[in-house]
């Protein structure tokens, strides 16, 4: 058993990037036919293979756009980019846990962006 004392570097990452990342390692397990996928692995492949909805380079510019709004960090870019909100009311649980407020018109911004690419 590994036991993590400290996070020496952290990186976002969309479901798309994940999806990606993901392939990848399944496709060298494959190759290694004396190892099996471990449960962990194949829960986490069904879940992005059930959740990435854009394209890896779609998701990457969403982020971005997204990133130029005042009051998105990257840290809620890529919340926003992994749950695609569809409204104000689903948006709005994005912000619940900010300092600050999101006007109604903020989020319909937002939300006009997402719609370029969901």
């Amino acid at each position: 058993m590994t036991i993590f004392k400290e996070i020496v570097e952290e990186e976002y990452l969309t479901v798309s990037e994940t999806k990606d990342l993901l392939a990848d390692i399944e496709g060298e397990r494959a190759l290694d036919e004396d190892r099996e996928l471990r449960y962990e692995l194949a829960r986490a492949i069904d879940h992005v293979n059930r959740f990435a909805v854009l394209e890896t380079e779609d998701a990457k510019a969403l982020v971005e756009d997204l990133q130029e709004f005042e009051k998105v960090n990257e840290a809620t870019a890529y919340k926003i980019a992994n749950l695609l909100p569809r409204d104000r009311q689903e948006l709005r649980t994005v912000f619940a846990q900010q300092r600050y407020s999101v006007s109604g018109e903020e989020l319909d911004e937002i939300l006009n962006v997402i719609a370029k690419y969901a």
